[in-house]
């Protein structure tokens, strides 16, 4: 009986299962590198990631100290370098590279921001005072209050020759020419 009972029962094997553990980790780059041309008429330094690049507009600077590339020239090239990065990481040294070529294009050619005063009935009229720096903003909506807005420093703003109700915004350096063209547009918001 003893024996029979032995076969009768059901052979239950259990299975230990292996611990997944950490995901595979992702693959890392060993050096990555992009570079760009220095365009004819511009001077360029890079001291310790801080880009200075001079040229018929006047001079701008940019630091990049606070991302994990090395910038140096070499010849008529600005070459960015990252060691040891994933993919994501990787995708900084095109974005410092898309910013230094745009401080060659502000010394070279300023940038330009057009606005149109749009209105149905009661018509906006735009002041430009203190010799391009600050546009005040009337009659907005009927409103009595006048909008005053201050350009950042190195921006102009005038009006526009051949279109009615058109404002220009210039500058050399992008982010203080559109910061200064959505400053505009954020004042009649509130």
């Amino acid at each position: 009986l003893a024996q029979a009972r032995l076969r009768l029962r059901p052979l239950v094997r259990i299975h230990a299962r292996r611990s997944a553990g950490p995901p595979p980790a992702a693959m890392k780059t060993l050096v990555q590198e992009e570079s760009i041309k220095v365009p004819k008429g511009i001077k360029i330094s890079i001291n310790s990631k801080k880009v200075e690049v001079s040229g018929k507009h006047g001079t701008l600077k940019r630091d990049f100290k606070h991302l994990p590339i090395e910038l140096y020239t070499k010849g008529h090239e600005v070459r960015a370098r990252m060691y040891f990065a994933k993919s994501k990481q990787l995708s900084m040294l095109r974005s410092v590279c898309s910013h230094i070529s745009n401080l060659f294009d502000g010394v070279t050619h300023k940038f330009e921001y057009r606005m149109r005063l749009v209105y149905a009935h009661f018509p906006i009229n735009a002041t430009i005072t203190n010799g391009g720096n600050t546009v005040e903003l009337r009659n907005y909506l009927g409103e009595k209050r006048v909008r005053v807005i201050n350009m950042l420093p190195g921006v102009k703003v005038e009006k526009s020759n051949q279109t009615k109700d058109e404002l220009v915004i210039t500058g050399a350096d992008i982010d203080l020419t559109s910061r200064s063209a959505a400053l505009i547009r954020q004042s009649c918001l509130t």
